[in-house]
């Protein structure tokens, strides 16, 4: 059974003003016949603009998929993936690429830094080599709200694995992308770190107006969000607004007493 999540649309003339992101009726297969594995299982769910979403499940459970469909960073076997009016579904590679390019930031769990460049030249990098100045106001503002303004000189080598992250958080926020995906941004972390960058991610939502996505499997993690979608067997299955860590352990647990998480 698919559970529908969304979150109420705001503005005249059709415009999804409050949504930043949306799945209808999303389905991911993969192989065919009696080897074909259901990913994702007729989704539909709206990502809300300036808030920071968590999404959780066990392994197998598609959270990754969804997060790297409604990235654009897979395709779809059937269903639409809208980036705010943008139908990004049947896409060219081209402009896909573009999208992504322009309107999408990632962190990922290897933070990806060119070990060459110093901390500010990862920071722009991918505006340099799309040929794009920075705003300078934004920029110093992204740096300040990660807390690098004294490690920008510094190569990743230079730097501990916590700021290393947290450049790949600059390097994510520098674009002023309409939405951030993150994919376990803090696994590589210890406990500390992690909760320096999930501090971060947190008020570049509060401070900068950001939407934030991330995968996690951690509900210390999950508890910096505004809201956290479960997923089991492809499918949302239920949703908690304001978690904190005790409430989606326990909400987790719920699911393996019932047998529907693993």
């Amino acid at each position: 059974m698919t559970t529908a999540v969304s979150i109420p649309r705001t503005g005249g003339g059709g415009r999804r003003t409050a949504v930043a992101a949306s799945a209808r009726q999303v389905t991911k297969a993969y192989g065919t016949g009696e080897t074909r594995v259901v990913a994702l299982d007729s989704v539909d769910v709206d990502i809300a603009r300036g808030r920071f979403t968590a999404i959780m499940g066990p392994s197998g459970s598609g959270k990754s998929t969804l997060m790297h469909c409604l990235a654009g960073l897979d395709t779809v076997t059937s269903g639409q993936i809208w980036l705010d009016e943008t139908e990004i579904t049947g896409l060219k590679d081209k402009k896909l690429t573009q999208l992504r390019r322009d309107r999408i930031g990632f962190i990922f769990q290897a933070f990806n830094l060119l070990p060459t460049l110093n901390a500010i030249e990862n920071i722009t990098l991918p505006m340099d080599i799309a040929g794009r100045k920075p705003d300078r106001a934004w920029l110093e503002c992204v740096v300040a709200t990660v807390g690098l303004a004294g490690r920008l000189k510094h190569r990743p080598n230079q730097l501990s694995g916590g700021q290393q992250q947290r450049v790949a958080v600059a390097r994510a926020l520098a674009a002023r992308p309409e939405i951030i995906f993150g994919d376990e941004p803090t696994g590589n972390l210890d406990s500390r770190a992690g909760a320096e960058v999930l501090g971060f991610l947190r008020r570049s939502v509060d401070e900068l107006g950001q939407t934030i996505v991330i995968v996690t499997h951690d509900p210390v993690a999950a508890s910096y969000a505004d809201r956290a979608l479960y997923l089991a067997d492809g499918s949302i299955v239920d949703e908690m607004v304001d978690p904190t860590a005790e409430m989606v352990l326990d909400r987790m647990k719920a699911f393996d007493a019932r047998g529907r998480v693993s």
